[in-house]
């Protein structure tokens, strides 16, 4: 992986839904739940079909230590050596829901996620829209992704899930064919034994639920975190060309943010375009001669 060494052993013992719970409740967080599986085809799915059914409460979190069928955005396939990854579905599920603020909802997970990483001290950026990367040496790498779905609109059942790369290694990314992603030990990170999987999960959990929090109280709080995607963020004052799925290509700098989350891309002439991430296929770097 670019001559990056690979990291000493990590743990991958299962997580201890209880011992994380109760670091959450020192850490002053409240009004979740934590449950645990070791292996399903889909967190997000299973939540999905507990909230349909009426089994599961707001703010319940899913953890699985391996995801057989899990996806990503445009449904492709994903999956990793069991215990490798922080494997996450949140059950979302407010009094009232507005939906034109539910398409910033996927880049405050990964404000939530870029931000924990920081806090584990590992680099993160935001790929708009919400992709998690680390860039080394010039070349960003994967070190997470997201897919928020909404299981319902009346009543209101929101399921952000997260598959987050904890102790992959180069090897373990070569073997699926994604040699251009990383993990939080490739980047330095030390997760030796079940209790540092635990912290690291704990401190993920604790953004997570921050970052809810500030999407429903809107205002202020929500501005809070805006800013903080702006910061975190490595499309915004880049050229780039979105790739819409009629094959047409946008080319523009990536200037701001739309009120719901919208990249606003600038052309040469200064005509200003505005497109959403389920108008996208892809945005990529624009590497046309100047």
């Amino acid at each position: 992986m670019n001559g990056t060494p690979e990291p000493p052993a990590a743990s991958r013992h299962p997580v201890d839904a209880d011992r994380v719970a109760a670091v959450l409740h020192a850490a002053g967080v409240r009004r979740f739940t934590v449950d645990h599986v070791g292996s399903t085809g889909s967190t997000n799915a299973d939540l999905a079909a507990r909230a349909a059914s009426g089994t599961v409460t707001d703010r319940t979190v899913l953890l699985a230590e391996e995801q057989v069928s899990g996806r990503g955005r445009m449904g492709r396939p994903w999956s990793a050596p069991a215990g490798s990854q922080f494997i996450c579905s949140v059950l979302l599920a407010p009094e009232q829901l507005d939906i034109e603020r539910l398409g910033e909802l996927p880049l405050f997970i990964g404000v939530a996620i870029a931000g924990a990483a920081r806090e584990l001290g590992v680099p993160a950026v935001l790929k708009w829209p919400n992709d998690v990367q680390v860039v080394r040496d010039g070349t960003p790498h994967k070190l997470a992704g997201i897919l928020v779905e909404a299981a319902s609109v009346d009543p209101p059942a929101i399921v952000p899930g997260i598959g987050l790369n904890l102790s992959m290694t180069a090897a373990d990314f070569e073997d699926a064919g994604l040699p251009a992603a990383t993990s939080l030990t490739l980047e330095g990170l030390e997760i030796p034994d079940a209790g540092a999987r635990d912290h690291v999960t704990a401190v993920i959990l604790r953004h997570l639920l921050a970052v809810d929090d500030a999407w429903r109280a809107g205002g202020d709080a929500a501005a809070d975190v805006r800013t903080r995607y702006r910061e975190l963020s490595s499309t915004l004052g880049t050229r780039v060309r979105a790739e819409l799925p009629g094959g047409e290509n946008l080319y523009g700098t990536a200037v701001d943010l739309g009120p719901h989350g919208e990249l606003v891309l600038e052309s040469v002439d200064g005509t200003r375009h505005t497109v959403t991430a389920g108008d996208v296929v892809h945005v990529r770097p624009d590497a046309r001669e100047n």
